[in-house]
């Protein structure tokens, strides 16, 4: 099995402070793998997205230890997280984030931008990222001139066109119609068969579990259950929420 793109070992996050504090996620470990589409699921706050935005590195955990390509986040400042998130991260999000003043190619150019790329290469690289997303044809249009779906390619294209090691995508499909999300996942487990990038989506919607390698769940910010394949086998982790209740007693009694 290929090493992990992007890792989170015995993460904890708090949220809040004082009375309001609470713990979005209880210890978890998950680890992203080159080739795979995983599938992250869970209700309305399990921590899924708070997960999402860790391995990203939008967030740093409480506790607990973040790896991109191997090597750990710990002690990474703002400007030092954001550059691993322009090497390294894709983001697709449920709204779509496009400037409406701009083409799709300057929209998808703009992740190249941040990067320094700024020459005529860039706009190739952008306009080859429309075309892998079946939107050469509409390079020049604006996202009003364009459907829900066809913005939301837009905005894989811009995940994808820095060649990152993770796509990150919280809700891709929420925005759309059926016949437009499963054409948006479709295209999410093409890209996550190159071996070097693994595409995790969070959703909660049962019906795009058939474009998963792998499916994990989480639950009240402990993962529950993690399966690859037709085998559907279930790895119980729910001891992440007992060792946070330990700690949680061990406090109190200190």
């Amino acid at each position: 099995m290929s090493e992990p793109v992007v890792e989170a070992v015995d993460v904890v996050k708090s949220l809040g402070k004082g009375a309001a504090q609470v713990q979005a996620l209880k210890g978890v470990s998950l680890a992203l793998r080159g080739g795979e589409l995983t599938l992250l699921m869970g209700p309305s706050g399990s921590g899924k997205t708070t997960l999402l935005s860790i391995l990203g590195c939008m967030l740093t955990p409480t506790r607990g230890t973040v790896r991109m390509r191997g090597r750990s986040t710990e002690g990474a400042g703002p400007e030092a997280l954001a550059r691993i998130r322009r090497e390294h991260v894709g983001f697709v999000f449920q709204s779509y984030h496009l400037f409406p003043t701009l083409t799709a190619t300057d929209n998808v150019r703009l992740a190249l931008d941040v990067r320094g790329e700024n020459s005529a290469r860039a706009v190739a690289k952008a306009n080859d990222a429309l075309a892998r997303v079946g939107l050469a044809h509409k390079r020049d249009a604006f996202p009003l001139e364009l459907s829900g779906g066809e913005q939301q390619r837009v905005a894989i294209a811009r995940a994808i066109v820095g060649a990152p090691s993770a796509v990150l995508a919280d809700e891709p499909t929420a925005s759309l119609d059926g016949e437009n999300g499963n054409a948006i996942m479709t295209l999410l487990a093409e890209i996550a068969k190159d071996s070097s990038r693994g595409v995790l989506v969070v959703a909660h919607d049962a019906r795009i579990l058939r474009f998963a390698d792998r499916v994990v769940h989480i639950e009240d910010g402990c993962i529950v259950g993690d399966r690859r394949g037709d085998a559907a086998l279930e790895k119980d982790q729910s001891d992440c929420a007992v060792r946070h209740d330990a700690e949680q007693h061990e406090r109190v009694e200190r």
